[in-house]
């Protein structure tokens, strides 16, 4: 009797949720999440999916509860997990600029770098990397865990603050200064060291990362239809750098070709005006789900 396969991921719960729905929808995977369960419906007999918190899935990928998961680079450090990096990926729920885990203090603070928190007292969730930062820098300091409203604690209970930001607008909204930078974090599939020495597991997870990178890698860009004369082609080619590659097909109406290519979208409103002096026609721009290279 055959066994059934099934690949068990880890997907960030909270925050981080609905970007990584979305993310894993573009990249062919419907997951539909019900309110009253941690287990949510997947269209893939073989991948079983957990909604866990992003600060625990390292930990659970590390224990073999998961094959594998998605987690921030932050929560892998913090954990000491032992796990096996398959990919980064790039998309956070605000912006797609990386997270950054700063060291921040009230605007009128005196601490102007990491040796000024000698002796005094930092709140953060991120206990075991701040130790380790203020280790590097050879500062002694107490360090308490904050289950919430740290940037209020900065003002009021503690000296200073280590928190995630992205933009650092709420830091600044709260009258905030940033000091440091102690970590740059993405968002990565990790698995378990077993897991991935399994053929049918690592094969799975390796089809899901590639499935992901190309659903980001779309984000960014569209693709781009257009006819043209087949005299004015070289010239079309020659002033845009970006069509130097693209599909380029014989239309049955003699003289004519039709070209296809892919380009950054934020490109679009200044190549479009081009193509049309270079004697484009019919010109299409569509949305991708996907770019694999």
């Amino acid at each position: 009797m055959n066994v059934k396969k099934v690949l068990r991921l880890g997907l960030p719960k909270g925050s981080l949720q609905e970007a990584t729905l979305e993310k894993m929808a573009k990249a062919g995977f419907n997951i539909q999440v019900s309110s009253r369960s941690y287990i949510p419906y997947v269209d893939d007999d073989e991948l079983e999916i957990r909604l866990v918190r992003a600060q625990e899935i390292s930990r659970y990928v590390d224990h073999g509860y998961l094959d594998c998961g998605i987690t921030g680079y932050d929560w892998i450090l913090e954990n000491d997990s032992k796990v096996h990096e398959v990919g980064e990926f790039l998309f956070s729920k605000v912006t797609r600029q990386p997270a950054r885990w700063v060291l921040a203090v009230p605007e009128a603070s005196s601490i102007k770098t990491v040796k000024d928190l000698e002796g005094r007292r930092i709140a953060t969730e991120v206990v075991n990397l701040t130790r380790r930062y203020l280790d590097r820098h050879g500062v002694k300091a107490q360090i308490e865990f904050s289950w919430g409203a740290t940037e209020f604690k900065a003002h009021e209970l503690v000296d200073a603050i280590v928190e995630l930001t992205e933009t650092g607008s709420s830091l600044r909204a709260n009258k905030l200064r940033i000091v440091d930078t102690l970590l740059v974090s993405t968002p990565r599939l990790i698995a378990n060291p077993a897991a991935w020495k399994d053929r049918w597991k690592r094969g799975k997870i390796e089809t899901l990362a590639m499935l992901l990178k190309g659903a980001l890698a779309a984000e960014a860009k569209v693709g781009v239809k257009m006819n043209v004369a087949r005299k004015n082609l070289p010239k079309l080619l020659h002033s845009l750098p970006a069509l130097r590659n693209p599909t380029i097909s014989q239309l049955s109406q003699r003289g004519w070709v039709a070209i296809e290519t892919v380009i950054d979208e934020h490109v679009v409103r200044e190549l479009i005006p081009k193509l049309k002096a270079c004697g484009a026609e019919g010109i299409i721009e569509y949305p991708l789900n996907k770019v694999v290279f």
